[in-house]
């Protein structure tokens, strides 16, 4: 399975000023596996360690941190050498033993030599809590769900995710109806590693849902294990009003939702654990368009998407049947699908701030406004082929900006102001200039 990633893991692995690299992400979105793989692929040998109830680990962290004494011991645990210049050492589940955590300081201060990649499905949470190693000792990978593009690649179509990458709108427009399936499809399966390999080999939806269902009975389970008991309640109700929060016209978080006269102060515990378990994206609104957007942010305002479209819509109870039912799928919970996918994908995306716009009076919303940090593009999103962008005319007048992006299921266009980009292609926002797209054919 090809995974985006791999090529950033090359570069670091490459990196003269290499740091010990510790992966973030939700469970269950391909973290062990990446690192393994990118151990066959790049090195001769890989000494992979789970500290997940590993009583020999906790104890060798447990004492001094020099790293001769640690490599020493951590040979003697896999039974063989660990050659500095050839071997990856993997650190899994790293968060059950602070004191390893902590070791990377030392790692890259005494023995920068060795390559250590860690991660934990409930990394975040130990980040945040405290654990003790010094920021600017380590680099740090977001792993996400897999996006579209990725998709495709999984399911045999790479062509189709080059021809995006190429910009060559008249010919992806040829074949549009092979783009538009697969996004179907990509809505019910999403991107978590195991469902989409599962509908790759087997093209059953059925499994798909199995496994999703799965996944999310996990997530519950981590809720009662690993979050403080007293939030637990409100964690689960968080949680589960997320496609109900989604399904409103207006996507605004409404703490009522989530149990009458509730209030923020209330759940602001709940919420951070499941953004630092990676579960969640918070997107806050802003209420101008100046660079960079974070200066404008609203910290009272914002919409809560969850980490995956494919397990939002098994959440949600979204029917298999919908997928034949022309593009009745795009507008399913008042296009709350479409809203999650392209958070998700812009999400993917380095370097990138994302948001969204209101005016202080409320009647003006743009969707998504995307902070690239070269410039600000306002993007909103349809869930078919409705091209009207009232707000988007409304927030072109007040700010204007180079250009404005409106994403649906119509073809690639460019206007004088503004460019409408297929969901299906709304990974080359980043591409976007005043002049549209830079290498899009004529």
């Amino acid at each position: 399975m090809y995974r985006i990633a791999m090529e950033k893991l090359l570069k670091w692995k490459q990196s003269k000023r290499r740091k010990p690299l510790i992966i973030e992400g939700a469970r269950q979105v391909g973290k062990t596996w990446l690192m393994k793989e990118f151990g066959k692929r790049a090195y001769a040998d890989t000494v992979y360690i789970n500290f997940d109830a590993n009583s020999r680990m906790a104890a060798l962290f447990s004492s001094d941190l020099d790293t001769d004494r640690l490599i020493m011991g951590l040979e003697l645990y896999a039974g063989k050498k660990i050659d500095p210049d050839h071997s990856l050492l993997i650190f899994d589940e790293v968060q059950e033993v602070p004191r390893a955590l902590a070791s990377l300081k030392y790692f890259y201060e005494n023995a920068p030599q060795y390559h250590i990649v860690c991660a934990g499905s409930l990394l975040g949470i130990a980040l945040h809590q405290g654990t003790s190693f010094p920021v600017g000792k380590v680099d740090f990978l977001k792993l996400y769900p897999l996006s579209f593009k990725e998709f495709l690649m999984a399911t045999d179509k790479e062509r189709f995710a080059e021809l995006l990458d190429r910009q060559d709108f008249r010919m992806i427009t040829s074949f549009k109806q092979t783009y538009i399936d697969a996004l179907k499809q990509y809505y019910f399966v999403g991107g978590m590693p195991e469902s989409v390999q599962s509908f790759a080999e087997n093209k059953d939806f059925n499994e798909v849902r199995d496994i999703q269902k799965r996944i999310l009975l996990a997530y519950e389970q981590d809720f009662s294990k690993h979050a403080p008991n007293e939030i637990v309640p409100r964690l689960r109700m968080l949680w589960n009003s997320i496609p109900s929060q989604l399904a409103k016209e207006n996507k605004k978080f409404i703490y009522g939702l989530v149990r009458e006269g509730a209030r923020a102060k209330e759940y602001e515990t709940a919420m951070m654990w499941l953004s630092d378990c990676g579960l969640i994206h918070k997107v806050s609104r802003v209420h101008t368009a100046g660079i960079p957007l974070r200066a404008y942010e609203d910290l009272k305002a914002f919409k809560l998407f969850m980490v995956d479209v494919g397990l939002l819509g098994c959440m949600a109870g979204l029917r298999q049947r919908t997928l034949l039912d022309g593009n009745d799928l795009f507008v399913e919970f008042k296009g709350a699908l479409t809203e999650q996918y392209v958070c998700q994908q812009l999400k993917t995306m380095e370097d990138l701030e994302l948001y969204y716009y209101t005016n202080d009076r409320g009647s003006c919303e743009v969707d998504f406004v995307v902070d690239t940090g070269e410039q600000i593009i306002p993007v909103e999103v349809k869930a078919e082929v409705n091209l009207k962008a009232k707000s988007l005319k409304t927030y072109q007048e007040k700010f204007s900006p180079e250009i404005s992006v409106r994403t649906s299921m119509s073809d690639y266009k460019r206007e004088e102001w503004l460019v409408n980009l297929p969901l299906y292609a709304i990974d080359q926002i980043k591409s976007i200039g005043a002049d549209g797209l830079k290498n899009t054919r004529p």
